[in-house]
């Protein structure tokens, strides 16, 4: 194969960031030239589309595990991330100029050399749009997926509280709920978010958290029959809230607390009250998404299914152009973004 140049812009960890938000200190956008004509075997090379921005990213730029068991990224590497490309030049039998590729490790930059082996082909004729699988179809959706009805093991009529309920996981994880058949309250952070969820996403009550400075009390005025399935989706305070009210036999899956996330762990919100998972018999569980592959098959036609009958609806916060990725990671943590984020690359 012929030797064929591209630039190529890309952002690399320069430092890591043991806590608060991330700059242009710990980031840094470089542009090289990429060969994308001289490929080893096996390897496409790809153009990236969409980027998925999700608060594990930021885990992956501690300098050491902070409880997710996220590999660190390395330093003066580019960066990884869930993502969608088109296949551009290919020395894989696998794939071929133009095909739309899916993969869990796609660079952070406008154009990488890929190993096949971590690609997956997506139908581009399928009529779903290629975010979808960033969000409905992606991490978040499957997050939602998994921790409702996996761990969570919801049933009709039960009574079930997400937090973060305007985010990507939330907006996803309410509508999969009243699917189901539960009663289904929501926290947010805005009161825009809770007009969202209760008019536009079908929750049957939603609290703006900033506003409710005490949360034992908000709980207790909106679950006076308490609380069968907490989808924990922030950690701290609202955790040590909800064991106040769980039921006997409650869940508590956890998918992740980005409230605790830019802080060492010897500065985060400590739990006082865990003793009440014993008396009520409760069952609190942390996930990962990756130990439930093999059901990513019934999930995706599960998601479809309701996609096509209009039962989700699906909001997204996009970022056009890769420069925008250290605004869109931050924006996660400050909460201003609703739903799913990404980054469309032009």
């Amino acid at each position: 194969m012929e030797r064929e140049e591209v630039k190529s812009r890309g952002w690399v960890l320069t430092a890591y960031a043991p806590r608060g938000n991330l700059t242009s200190q710990h980031l840094e956008l470089r542009e090289t030239i990429l060969d994308v004509g001289s490929l080893p075997e096996n390897h496409v090379a790809v153009k990236a589309l969409w980027i998925s921005v999700d608060p594990y990213l930021r885990a992956k730029m501690y300098g050491r595990d902070v409880g997710l068991c996220a590999p660190q990224c390395p330093l003066n590497h580019v960066v990884t991330s869930y993502g969608i490309g088109e296949v551009l030049r290919s020395n894989s039998p696998i794939y071929g100029n133009g095909d739309i590729v899916l993969s869990p490790f796609l660079s952070l930059s406008e154009y990488s050399v890929a190993p096949a082996e971590i690609l997956q082909k997506v139908d581009s004729d399928a009529g779903i749009p290629l975010h979808e699988y960033l969000g409905t179809l992606g991490i978040a959706g499957f997050s939602a997926w998994v921790g409702l009805n996996e761990v969570g093991q919801v049933k009709a009529c039960e009574n079930v509280f997400i937090s973060a309920a305007a985010g990507a996981v939330g907006t996803i994880a309410g509508q999969l709920a009243k699917i189901k058949g539960c009663r289904v309250i929501g926290s947010a952070g805005t009161d825009e978010k809770v007009k969202l969820l209760k008019e536009e996403l079908g929750y049957d009550d939603a609290f703006n958290y900033k506003k409710e400075k005490d949360f034992d009390a908000a709980l207790s005025k909106y679950f006076p029959d308490g609380i069968d399935v907490y989808l924990d989706n922030v950690g701290g305070k609202m955790l040590e809230a909800v064991l106040n009210h769980i039921n006997n036999g409650a869940r508590i899956p956890i998918s992740g607390m980005v409230s605790q996330y830019t802080q060492v762990w010897t500065e985060r919100d400590g739990v006082r009250n865990l003793l009440n998972l014993v008396g009520k018999e409760a069952k609190m569980q942390g996930f990962l998404i990756g130990s439930y592959l093999h059901l990513l098959p019934v999930f995706t036609a599960e998601m479809i299914g309701y996609m096509k009958q209009g039962k989700l609806k699906t909001k997204h916060k996009i970022y056009l152009g890769i420069e925008y990725l250290l605004e869109s990671l931050n924006a996660i943590f400050s909460g201003i973004n609703t739903g799913k984020v990404a980054i469309k690359v032009l």
